[in-house]
């Protein structure tokens, strides 16, 4: 039940009590003077609605396609491993500091995805990407000492292809953290989402015509507790690595290595 709580008080911030405030006083004052109009309820929805819910689904898939590239990530990074491990029967010292190359490569590899995920500047975001793809520069190289340990040329071909689709996943997944929904429908959403309760304050005073005052406030409560909510979910959605909401995408480098041990 305490998730649930959680959950639910993540989908509003400070816009929603200033939206809050601003709507209910705009009704306040429509009441007052007695500025009142019958507006039409679907531009709501043409305005606003449609163009907020076009976006959420938008990055809803965006999310999944990047789970999609992330569970390749770690499967491939998994059968990398395995075929330094497993796919050669040497016991020497070289074998095992080969092995133990691997992981901690794969290791450093999530680390420095992560820190990726998490830049901000596009200084920093080139600094990563050029850091991790010196990563699979090494790989690449740790993946060639298995040749040296006896592993047959048409194997060590199928490892580098492993590899190879490993950085094809990671490219999908930079472009999807690159590349999200549009500037202008974000922009063009969020206007409309702030100003509609307040427009529509003439509306909510006409409604509550003959009421009372505590039924004038409720629509415009709600209209701002919907939007600032829609809002606040597409937000989320919007960048799935940043850490910060609760449907975000996990990368925990310890916790996957610690698996790569498991038989």
């Amino acid at each position: 039940m305490k998730r649930q709580i959680k959950s639910f008080f993540h989908i509003f911030n400070w816009n929603t009590p200033i939206l809050i405030v601003l709507a209910c006083l705009a009704t306040y004052m429509c009441i007052k003077y007695g500025w009142t109009i019958d507006l039409p309820m679907t531009i709501i929805g043409i305005a606003v609605v449609f163009p907020i819910v076009f976006s959420i689904g938008g990055a809803y898939k965006r999310r999944e396609n990047a789970l999609v590239y992330y569970g390749s990530i770690k499967s491939l990074s998994r059968m990398i491993y395995f075929a330094s491990r497993d796919w050669l029967r040497d016991d020497g010292e070289e074998a095992e500091k080969n092995i133990a190359n691997f992981k901690k490569l794969i290791q450093h590899m999530f680390s420095v995805l992560r820190a990726f995920f998490l830049t901000t500047t596009k200084e920093e975001q080139e600094q990563k990407e050029n850091e991790l793809y010196a990563v699979f520069s090494r790989i690449s190289n740790a993946i060639e000492d298995l040749r040296d340990r006896g592993l047959p040329t048409s194997e060590v071909s199928r490892v580098h292809s492993f590899l190879a689709k490993l950085i094809t996943a990671f490219e999908n997944l930079k472009h999807i953290f690159q590349y999200r929904t549009p500037r202008t429908l974000r922009t063009y959403s969020r206007v409309f989402i702030y100003i509609i309760p307040i427009i529509y304050a003439p509306y909510f005073a006409y409604i509550a015509d003959g009421k009372s005052w505590t039924f004038a406030f409720i629509l415009p409560v709600l209209f701002a507790l919907i939007f600032t909510s829609l809002d606040n979910i597409q937000e989320q959605l919007e960048n799935p690595f940043d850490q910060v909401g609760e449907d975000d995408i996990k990368i925990r480098p310890e916790k996957f290595t610690q698996n790569l041990e498991l038989k």
